[in-house]
């Protein structure tokens, strides 16, 4: 497998620090998204490519990996036992004759792959060519690598439950995202993250959402929370007004003597609940009281008659 620069791919450079891979990744993830490059082989390919030195990079473990071994990073894990073999090879053979003579032990074996590349002493140790057989039936299984995805709705498309397609890693995935998804939350999608080695199990795939507000609604949790300007008239004598929710329009009786921020809950009026069938937050709304700015004779005329009674 040939060498890939993940630093190189995000634009990075090796002393980036996690908030600088996270907004590289960011950054050309949204410009290489499928769904803003469609039919675009390029794009498609360059999305892949982001999203496996993301992987790679945003792991504290898997980076330290990658920055060690390079293109055989996955294999960390043999490598080190590899090279612990080796030592007690050597450690074994240091003061024993009847090793290889003269005091050298398995000197000799050590210089077999003085210059060669540290991946092909571990095939040598591990299945390759001239290997016991035998060993490499007891080579570990290991886990695939785990594929984290950014997906962005509007609060509208979190509103109902829907579909979407993804494409991670080459692969098409189908997926229902239940109404009621937060802003930052992350799901689990079992078994569609990369191939396990030696028939391990496949990684998992973490899918986070970000949620886009694009109404006029404050969401928190499964409440909604909306500001309604009302008239003085209204507010004084009473009255009525259409709201706005995001399930369409309801009448709202205002009562005589509203208050500049006073508050009415309308139940089941908010966000649903997530994975809760038919359960809805409610909606909040907060009255402004506007004041009117320009007065007709009349109605100054009007007003002073009021402020005089009420001095009375």
């Amino acid at each position: 497998m040939d060498f890939i620069d993940y630093y190189k791919i995000l634009g990075i450079d090796k002393s980036a620090t996690d908030k600088d891979i996270k907004k590289a990744y960011r950054k050309l993830a949204r410009q290489y998204h499928p769904d803003l490059n469609p039919d675009n082989k390029e794009a498609e390919l360059k999305f892949k490519q982001i999203n496996e030195a993301n992987e790679v990079l945003s792991s504290p473990e898997n980076r330290k990996k990658y920055d060690e071994y390079g293109k055989d990073w996955k294999h960390a894990e043999q490598f080190e036992k590899a090279k612990s073999q080796q030592r007690d090879y050597q450690y074994s053979g240091g003061g024993n004759q009847g090793f290889g003579g003269g005091g050298q032990g398995f000197g000799g074996y050590e210089s077999q792959f003085e210059g060669a590349e540290f991946s092909d002493f571990f095939e040598s140790m591990f299945g390759g060519a001239g290997a016991n057989a035998g060993r490499s039936s007891r080579q570990s299984r290991f886990r695939g690598q785990d594929f984290n995805a950014e997906l962005n709705l509007s609060l509208t498309d979190a509103y109902k439950s829907q579909k979407q397609t993804l494409t991670v890693n080459g692969k098409n995935i189908r997926l229902t995202i239940p109404a009621g998804v937060e802003d930052g939350q992350t799901i689990k999608i079992t078994g569609h993250g990369g191939a396990g080695g030696n028939g391990g199990p496949k990684g998992d795939l973490f899918i986070t959402f970000k949620i886009l507000n694009n109404t006029q609604f404050k969401r928190d949790g499964s409440n909604l929370y909306k500001n309604v300007d009302i008239n003085l008239y209204t507010a004084v004598l009473g009255g009525e007004a259409i709201i706005e929710t995001l399930d369409g329009k309801v009448k709202l009786k205002i009562k005589p003597g509203t208050q500049n921020g006073a508050q009415v809950k309308l139940n089941g009026k908010g966000f649903p609940v997530y994975k809760k069938d038919n359960q809805f937050g409610n909606l909040i709304i907060t009255y402004n009281i506007s004041i009117p700015t320009k007065l007709t004779e009349d109605q100054e005329e009007l007003f002073t008659k009021l402020q005089s009674i009420s001095k009375n």
